[in-house]
Parts: structure tokens; sequence; C-alpha cells
């Protein structure tokens, strides 16, 4: 290990305090570069960044027209308000708001994902004057204080007592539920229930429902057919705002723009986030519909932000998002998928300890179980005593396959521009690595 390395690790450890970690745990690796989909350590070794760090890498490493753009911005200025006229978040909004459905108008800029829904949660309540916010227990939405109060799984805990007015029902997870319907009789049964959950939380207090659109960390939760559409048609029903969380399955990572796009709705307000500047430079955002657009013009929009619509991050994102659009992303991502299940597919089919996997687009998990006629998960939820998915990932990491987990799941989600060759290279360390989780059974 040389010199800088270690001091690296050193200085990381000793200052740097790291999200979701027992301090004295975390193992920093020092990254020297990095390039397409791969980065280096200063001992030069490669490893693959199979989630995209934190699944918004789209773009991979050392994007041309992302670095140009953001140097071009800045050789003109860094900053100026969002209260002032910027060429790139104007055109960045104009671009968002056609790539959306006809019914959406506008877009407020923010720095990430969590305060995009930190601040579609104001404004949903702003606009129908409700109060109460219905998500779901396996969710993600961010872990500040609104965000991750709309966050269902565990990490919210930390921010228990919460805020009042948050509401949680269950997610449509056929393969956990494992009852004994067909695709169409479990949606009606999931249907069935949040519309009875509504009614009893009272539906003129609902101000809005909000859903990753595909459950992300969570385990990649594709809603069966129909479930979306019947979410929307409740929503009509009771005058209750549809809001799609598409911070990480938006911008291609399904193989359309937004992964909403794969189940024929149209919500009232999407968020967004990492895939739009590919973490270049950091943005989010709020895209809202013309009738919520057009109330704030005689309402004041009580939201705001020292950095929202960035000039530089809006110079990247004006670039990232043409960058997708000149270069098909989507039917590269498509095409790409489809090895990407192959595979995933092989390995349920050798592997005992695989019990599923789920994918769409380069979003996809590996569910780890103990034995596959009974589900019973690898660790128990919540809870990992025996440090059985960490020394999994750990043994992916020595392979130099990069990714993170969560419960018993295996993330695995690289960036877009992958080729079927680098996926097919990629996933014989994972084969090679279920090998030993199937011996430890």
């Amino acid at each position: 290990m040389n010199e800088k390395t270690v001091s690296i690790k050193e200085k990381q450890k000793k200052y740097v305090l790291q999200s979701w970690n027992a301090q004295k745990n975390i193992d920093p690796i020092p990254i020297e570069k990095a390039d397409n989909i791969y980065i280096y350590d200063y001992e030069g070794k490669r490893y693959a960044d199979m989630s995209s760090m934190h699944v918004n890498m789209n773009l991979g490493y050392g994007n041309k027209d992302i670095n140009e753009a953001i140097k071009k911005k800045l050789d003109r200025y860094a900053f100026i308000s969002e209260a002032y006229g910027d060429e790139d978040r104007a055109n960045l909004a104009k671009l968002i708001i056609s790539l959306l459905p006809d019914n959406m108008g506008k877009v407020f800029f923010t720095n990430a994902g969590a305060d995009a829904n930190e601040n579609a949660i104001k404004i949903a309540r702003m606009f129908t004057g409700r109060n109460k916010i219905f998500s779901r227990y396996r969710s993600y939405h961010g872990s500040s204080f609104g965000a991750g109060n709309l966050t269902g799984e565990p990490r919210r805990f930390a921010l228990e007592p919460g805020v009042p007015g948050f509401v949680k029902f269950r997610d449509p997870y056929r393969y956990r539920d494992n009852l004994p319907f067909t695709e169409e009789e479990y949606t009606k049964y999931c249907l069935k229930m949040l519309e009875e959950q509504i009614l009893y939380e009272n539906p003129d207090n609902v101000a809005a429902i909000i859903m990753e659109t595909i459950t992300g960390t969570n385990g990649i939760i594709i809603p069966p057919k129909g479930y979306l559409p019947g979410v929307r048609k409740i929503c009509d029903k009771y005058g209750i705002l549809m809001v799609c969380d598409e911070v990480m399955a938006g911008w291609c990572r399904t193989g359309k723009m937004f992964a909403f796009q794969n189940f024929d709705v149209k919500p009232d307000i999407v968020t967004f986030a990492k895939g739009v500047t590919c973490g270049y430079v950091q943005l989010g955002g709020v895209a809202v519909s013309k009738e919520i657009a057009a109330y704030f013009d005689d309402h004041v929009l009580s939201c705001g932000l020292t950095y929202n619509g960035h000039p530089l991050a809006c110079a990247a994102g004006l670039a990232c998002v043409n960058y997708y659009l000149k270069n098909d992303i989507e039917a590269h991502v498509r095409e790409v998928g489809k090895v990407l299940g192959q595979v995933l597919e092989e390995l349920k089919e050798k592997h005992v300890c695989v019990g599923d996997v789920r994918y769409i687009g380069l979003f996809s998990s590996i569910e780890l179980v103990k034995d596959k006629e009974s589900r019973e998960p690898l660790v128990p939820f919540g809870r990992d005593p025996e440090g059985k998915m960490k020394k999994i990932l750990s043994d992916l990491k020595k392979t130099g396959f990069l990714t993170f987990g969560h419960e018993n799941m295996i993330l695995v989600a690289p960036p877009l521009i992958i080729t079927a060759d680098q996926i097919r290279e990629e996933m014989e360390k994972v084969d090679k690595v279920l090998v030993d989780v199937d011996n430890s059974l």
C-alpha cells in the first residue's frame, strides 16, 4: 500500500463522518482516477462501478460533453441567484418539460433528490390545502427531515417521533407476499387495500400519494400490471395528487426517459435528481402540472434554496440530458438490459441462494434466500447479525465488482453506457461469489 493510499485513508477515517456506517468499520478505497464505467485506486487496481455509485453516474466517468459545459459556464460566471435569468437554467427547464407528459408545466430546481421530495410535499400541501401524505413502507425518499418521514424503511427510525401527517402503505411486493393470485388479481387486491386505507384516513385530508415509480434500493420492486394506472384512478376519484419519485429510476435507467412512461400514467408531480447531471454537479428538481403551476401565479410559492438552479449544475444538466437524446441512451439501455436480464435469469436458475431476480433496463437486484421454497431471506429484516451480506459485498469488491446491497438484496445498476461484453465480464464475478454463498447454506 503506497504512501498516498495510506495518507488519504487515514485522514478520511480520522476527520470525515461517513453516512450509514458505524465509523470504526469504514474502509474507504482512495481513488486516483476514473473513466468510462471504471475507477482506479492508487495501487493501479481497476474496479467496475456496477451501482453507478449511488445510482447517479448514469453516463459514467469522463464524459467530455458534460465536462466542457461546466468549464464553459465557469468562464462566464460560477453563480447567480435563481431570481436572475440564466440561459442554461431556462433551457434545461424547457427541455425537461418537453420530455414529460403534456400535462406538465414548470420545474422548481433543487440541490438533490431529498430536497426535491421535501419541496414536492410542500407544494402538494399548499396546492390542495390538505395535510396528509401517503408513501410506502419499502421506500427511500431521502434522509432529511421531510424526505426521511416520507421514507418507509428503517432509515427513517432516527427521525422518529416524526412529523404529523405522514401515512405509510404497503408496496405491491408479489414475490415476498407469495399469495395465490394471478397478476391481475394481485393488482386488484393491492389497490383495494390502498383505497380502504385512504378511506380510514379521510380522503379529504390526503394531499398526495408519493411513490418511487419502481422501488429502488429496497429491492427494485416493479409494480404489477395495472397497478400505477389504478393508483392514478384512486387519486382522481378523491382529488389526491399523484407524485412519482424518479430520483433513481429516471433518466433512461429503465429504458425510458422516466420510469412511469413504462406504465402509461401521467403524474401530477415528478421529482428527479441523480441522472439529470450524473453527479458531475449536484442538481434535483420538482416538475409540476400546468394546473399546479398556474395556481402559483397568484399564490406565493413558499419554497426556496440558496443554490436551487445553480448555473454550473444547470449547464451540466443541459449537456447531460442532450447527451441522452443525441446518443439514444434509451435504446441502448433496452438493448443491453436484455443481456443483463438473461444473465440474471441464468444466475437464478443456477444458484440455490438466489430466490428472485428483478430487472427493467439497467435497474436490477438479486434477492438472496436461505431456501427457495420457503423464500426465507438470507438475513433477517433490518438486521445482519452474522455479517453475511457485508461479506458478500466485500468478496465482490475483492474481485473488482463494486456495488451495494440492502437487506438480502444485491443491487446491479451499472452506468448506462456499459456494453454487453462488459456486463458479461462483470457478472461472471457475481456468479463466482454466489457459488460460495450456495456452499454456505
